[in-house]
């Protein structure tokens, strides 16, 4: 794909950085070459409902996989527990309610009131990168804090939050069932913050498929060699074994990515894996 611009735009852009936006610049051509679907009021519960099945899947063909090959077994965070199709059905058909009954309405409103802009420029890959990453660590103290309370009043866990812990181990697909007012709050969460910070539309969708690939691998139940918690160092990174043990022990590991609130609350819990 072309990584170029005509010279009217060049001359717009500063020489420092412009590599960055140039090379980011192809992909957001690609996806603004999509406008009429991208503005559409389906667009939105289409690229969530897509985007999270697909990151599901390769830890479905790995469920059943790893039942027969014991090479893969290995990798399971509770390997005596695995997911029956009797589990999986009932969250994919969840989901489904949840984005067509739910979503669809929501973000049609969203598209109402406030229909997308798409410039004609792509962002800079370092201002993507530092806006992706403050997003996520916005997104991680706002859960946490959602998180601890729905655990620490009993009747907040007992009306919204205990559906997401019907499995004690978790596996993809439980990434997403939960309550209408989990749903809802955490949705509201991980769309606000790339508004408060300004972000290019570009940066908002990388920013989702980061958020619900690093969601769906928490809940994955395994512990890969190239899981993120292994490629972030000093243990700042729980990933999968951390949520893993939430999800056994009940009142530890609130938080959904990093470990440093759970530390500084006194909530957090080494996982075996580490």
């Amino acid at each position: 794909m072309n990584c170029s611009l005509p010279p009217r735009v060049l001359l717009s852009f500063p020489m420092e950085g412009q590599r960055d936006r140039l090379c980011l610049q192809s992909l957001w051509d690609f996806v603004t070459a999509k406008e009429p679907l991208i503005k559409s009021p389906f667009f939105p519960v289409l690229f969530s409902f897509t985007a999270y099945m697909a990151f599901c899947l390769p830890y479905i063909v790995l469920d059943i996989l790893s039942i027969r090959l014991p090479d893969l077994r290995k990798y399971k965070i509770q390997p005596q527990n695995y997911p029956s199709l009797r589990m999986m059905v009932p969250c994919i058909i969840q989901s489904v309610y949840h984005h067509v009954i739910l979503i669809f309405p929501v973000t049609f409103l969203h598209w109402y009131w406030r229909p997308m802009n798409l410039p004609v420029t792509a962002p800079e890959l370092p201002e993507v990168l530092l806006q992706v990453a403050v997003c996520l660590l916005l997104f991680d103290f706002e859960y946490f804090l959602w998180h601890l309370l729905h655990h620490k009043v009993p009747w907040l866990y007992k009306t919204f939050h205990k559906v997401h812990h019907k499995h004690v181990s978790t596996f993809a697909l439980t990434t997403q069932y939960s309550s209408v007012w989990e749903l809802l709050s955490l949705g509201f969460f991980a769309a606000i913050n790339p508004l408060l910070l300004g972000c290019h539309p570009l940066t908002e969708m990388i920013f989702f498929l980061v958020n619900i690939g690093l969601s769906v691998e928490d809940h994955s139940g395994y512990d890969l060699p190239w899981s993120t918690h292994r490629l972030v160092p000093f243990g700042l990174y729980g990933g999968a074994p951390h949520h893993d043990l939430h999800h056994l022990k009940f009142k530890s590991n609130y938080a959904p990515y990093f470990t440093h609130w759970d530390k500084l609350f006194g909530t957090f819990m080494e996982s075996h894996s580490n």
